[in-house]
């Protein structure tokens, strides 16, 4: 079975609008912010932090940049892990203002490298915010779609390699199927599908290996 194979199957049994799988207020600041804290956490949590930050009137770049660090920290608490969160979207938003000075020209010209070099910027967080944040066609490999990929009998020896095999989709049936024309609609799309029949499918952490294995006829 090959990826193309697994995002067909996987929107066949989508049951949602392509509206309600984006990510919320998709290309903002917001989502830069959101990929640290939904680190280690659910996305109910990390929807908590930012309602915080948001009703405070703190979702700008600027306003962090200027933020005592402690009340950062307390602003997030709902999303565990605070008082790291808080260092690593400090630092990251601190070397964003001192290269790109902003987040539109940070949008337009930040790369991979320049991500992977910020402390607490893993793969899966970098390839999040170029994708949702800054518009680039970026597959994101999470824990979900690893437990799909493992749930039949696929094993990946790093997270490139996963990106790459998952990314590696026959774009003209995708298009067909989906009535998208481009690749990082594609991406974004399938990043979506994937977590949604995590959701639906697992028990805690752990997906129904047989369940997984039936619908995709594996």
């Amino acid at each position: 079975m090959n990826s193309t194979e697994i995002f067909l199957s996987l929107l066949q049994h989508n049951k949602r609008s392509f509206e309600e799988l984006q990510w919320p207020n998709s290309d903002t600041f917001e989502v830069v912010v959101g990929a640290i804290l939904v680190q280690n956490t659910t996305w109910k949590n990390t929807q908590k932090a930012l309602s915080n930050l948001n009703n405070a009137n703190l979702l700008s770049l600027d306003v962090i940049a200027d933020l005592d660090i402690a009340l950062l920290a307390d602003l997030i608490k709902p999303s565990g892990f605070y008082n790291t969160k808080a260092k690593r979207l400090y630092g990251l938003i601190k070397a964003i203002k001192k290269d790109f000075d902003d987040f539109e020209n940070f949008r337009q010209n930040v790369t991979r490298e320049w991500l992977l070099g910020i402390k607490g910027i893993g793969p899966e967080t970098c390839d999040a915010i170029l994708c949702y944040a800054c518009g680039r066609a970026e597959m994101v490999v999470d824990a979900y779609a690893l437990r799909i990929l493992n749930a039949l009998d696929y094993e990946f020896e790093s997270y490139d390699e996963a990106k790459e095999w998952l990314g590696s989709l026959d774009f003209d049936k995708v298009y067909k199927s989906t009535g998208l024309f481009d690749e990082l609609g594609v991406f974004r799309l399938y990043h979506s599908l994937i977590m949604e029949f995590c959701k639906d499918y697992s028990k805690g952490k752990k997906l129904d290996h047989d369940v997984v294995k039936l619908h995709f006829g594996y």
